[in-house]
């Protein structure tokens, strides 16, 4: 399961806390709610502290997102691992 919380400012864009699992369905619910976040505002950024698990296709999205420009935020060690080749976190 996974919770992708919103926010906005109107400064800094739009954040999406993402919480729990980016497996299956979700990736792609995350890719369209980024899309649409990307086209609204131009900014974006993932917060992936509470982010527990992701697939290869999840892995996949974020690295897109990031070159894209998207920034990911506090991540987990093991999140970090698999996205080192895409962004570092902040």
């Amino acid at each position: 399961m996974l919770r992708i919380s919103v926010i906005r400012d109107s400064q800094k864009g739009t954040r999406f806390e993402v919480e729990g699992w980016l497996v299956g369905p979700w990736v792609e619910e995350l890719r369209r709610l980024s899309d649409q976040a990307l086209a609204e505002s131009g900014k974006l950024s993932l917060d992936l502290e509470k982010l527990r698990y992701v697939d290869s296709s999840g892995v996949a999205l974020l690295r897109n997102l990031a070159s894209r420009n998207v920034t990911h935020l506090n991540c987990s060690p093991f999140i970090q691992q698999q996205l080192k080749e895409a962004t570092p976190c902040r």
